[in-house]
């Protein structure tokens, strides 16, 4: 009976998602319905699976790794805080801030008040459930909208970030004070101690490990686990919950800054097996019967449905603050999904006997209910808005006849174009001809701030002065903008200025090295030269982030008939592309195409799934 229920088990495993791409259900989680098909073939169901010590184990690794990639997800940049663009506008850090401490305070008013009913008798561990937020399933529904690095979308992050590890910690004091270990809790510092020690202990060997890496050792996985059972054995030892040591190692992981694929052969490893068996089997192990025969039971589910909605209310007041009412709503719908942490959290009280089974059934049941409509209400009522619209903010230092030809060249529905100088009579001169024009008193860190101008994803110094150039590329750099381009006018061979630019990664080109390679690409290739002048056709690049497509050959593209592919760039080396080149995660297509079919098929492979 062990091997079949295994058996049935990993064949569910594989149908579910087969089975909803199928039916095209895509406003369900994957693991709600993993959840739900573990209902059906357990105690409540057919009672086709029997919980025995192989799929606890699994189950087991399920959660820890579910834990461990969601402490990857975390994105540590965002809590730096960046100036707005409006000094009216707060920052998605504040909002996020604000939003969860509004959800702390209705949680706890709503446990006191189901303690006070007689409905569920521990506040404390109430206030931890119904604070709790889906980490996971708020990034993937803000990447499937494609505005997880938007401000609407980073707002929403991370107050699911703060919804994520708040709680955390929360449910491991608690569980330390009610397994008897009160007088222990101070020992939690030492795991907190041993993530930072492995986290500058690995920090440089890592970048090695990056550089000796092959298939056959996969060294970055190792260490991943290393430091999921490192931390995982440490929480254990000190009294801690082994979701907490997973969770901080997913941190250490992503403190590393491993490369992506990293992550995908993580995530690979953590979602296409071990984690399915663990939602699979929290529904084996439900019994609903048991649950439904529990008048007391039965009533409580609607409450603990309407309690995890009316805690997330605050988030909504927070977003309007920004944000349009019909999409501040439809965050704070997002908001409410909460069922990466209760899982564990149930079963961690159950394991301490804080809870009954069927108190434990019910709020497992109002999880699933609620991670079942919440995002289904998202994908409903979220409208994108003109920001969420934008794929690229460019600007444009200095309005001349190099920049005003490229800012109306420019594609609208790529790119939004902002061109910036600080001579006046060059102002009212192009200033018909260029839609964004700005004019500033001086380019500096302080006026680009001021502007809006600091958070933008692409910025090219095109003055004629190189020394201009060269300050303006110093003033992009201390404002963290991601790339660079500056002009260098000057056909000097050695240019010592621009070489430190280069050194900081900024990108260099000049009129000199465009004239030469124009003129021999009109000698050597006249056709290339009219397919890259031409309206009809052109060459084009797009990053492949849209896991639909990684792990393919080029042949089985559904557009690959559309466009030819001339070469791929993957980790800094270029490749030959062949119809049996397997595309990876990050990829970087150099291909040709029609105009009218380049659009389509950009938004595919760009698209984050």
């Amino acid at each position: 009976m062990t091997q079949l229920s295994m058996f049935i088990v990993v064949l569910a495993a594989l149908v579910i998602p087969i089975m909803m791409a199928r039916f095209k259900v895509t406003s369900v989680p994957t693991a709600v319905a993993e959840i739900v098909v573990g209902i059906i073939l357990g105690k409540t169901g057919f009672n086709l699976v029997q919980q025995n010590s192989t799929l606890s184990l699994l189950s087991e690794m399920g959660v820890i790794l579910l834990m461990f990639l969601s402490g990857m997800e975390i994105d540590f940049s965002l809590f730096k805080a960046k100036p707005s663009e409006d000094d009216n506008q707060a920052s998605p850090v504040k909002l996020a801030s604000l939003a969860f401490a509004g959800i702390l305070v209705v949680a706890t008013i709503l446990s006191y008040a189901l303690k006070y009913t007689g409905l569920f008798p521990d506040p404390l561990l109430a206030i931890i459930l119904f604070s709790t937020i889906a980490l996971g399933v708020v990034i993937a529904t803000l990447k499937e909208k494609e505005i997880l690095s938007k401000p609407m979308g980073q707002t929403i992050l991370l107050t699911a970030v703060l919804g994520e590890v708040v709680p955390m910690f929360g449910l491991t004091v608690y569980a330390t004070l009610n397994g008897g270990n009160a007088s222990r809790l101070w020992l939690l510092v030492l795991l907190f101690l041993a993530a930072i020690v492995l986290l500058y202990r690995f920090k440089q060997p890592f970048i090695w490990f990056n550089k000796i890496t092959k298939a056959t050792t996969q060294l970055d996985i190792r260490l991943a686990f290393f430091l999921i059972f490192t931390l995982v054995i440490i929480a254990e030892q000190v009294g801690a919950e082994t979701i907490l040591g997973s969770f901080l190692a997913g941190m250490v992981m992503k403190l590393l800054e491993p490369h992506e694929s990293t992550a995908e052969k993580l995530t690979s490893i953590g979602y296409g097996f071990f984690i399915p068996i663990f939602f699979i089997m929290t529904g084996v192990k439900l019994n609903l019967r048991e649950l439904f025969a529990n008048p007391q039971a039965l009533m409580l589910i609607p409450i603990l449905v309407a309690c995890f909605f009316i805690a997330k209310l605050v988030p909504i007041l927070v977003y309007r603050t920004r944000f349009s009412n019909r999409n501040s709503m439809a965050g704070g719908f997002l908001t409410a999904t909460t069922i990466t942490l209760v899982l564990p959290s149930v079963q961690v009280t159950q394991s301490l006997h804080v809870i009954t089974n069927t108190q434990a059934g019910a709020f497992i049941l109002a999880a699933v209910l609620v991670c079942i409509f919440a995002p289904i209400i998202f994908n409903s009522v979220y409208k994108l808005s003109k920001e969420d619209l934008i794929k690229q903010r460019v600007v444009l230092i200095g309005a001349n006849m190099i920049t005003v030809p490229i800012a109306q060249q420019l594609s609208n529905e790529w790119y939004e174009v902002h061109v910036v100088t600080t001579v006046e009579k060059n102002y009212k001169t192009y200033n018909s001809e260029v839609k964004n024009l700005v004019l500033l008193p001086e380019i500096s860190k302080e006026s680009l701030t001021k502007a809006g101008l600091n958070d933008v994803d692409i910025l090219a110094a095109c003055y004629l002065d190189d020394e201009q150039n060269y300050e303006f590329a110093q003033a992009a750099l201390q404002s963290g903008i991601k790339r660079i381009i500056a002009f260098q006018n000057s056909r000097a061979v050695n240019n010592e200025r621009m070489d430190q630019l280069v050194a900081q990664g900024v990108e260099i080109f000049n009129a000199f090295n465009v004239e030469t390679s124009v003129l021999r690409a009109l000698i050597e290739s006249p056709s290339v030269m009219q397919m890259l002048t031409g309206t009809e056709t052109g060459l084009y690049e797009v990053r492949v982030v849209n896991h639909r497509f990684t792990g393919r050959q080029l042949m089985e593209l559904p557009f690959i008939d559309k466009i030819t592919v001339s070469r791929i760039r993957r980790r800094n080396h270029w490749i030959d592309p062949h119809g049996t080149t397997v595309l990876e995660y990050n990829d970087r297509l150099i291909f040709t195409g029609k105009k009218e079919d380049v659009n389509t098929i950009r938004q595919q492979l760009r698209k984050a799934n």
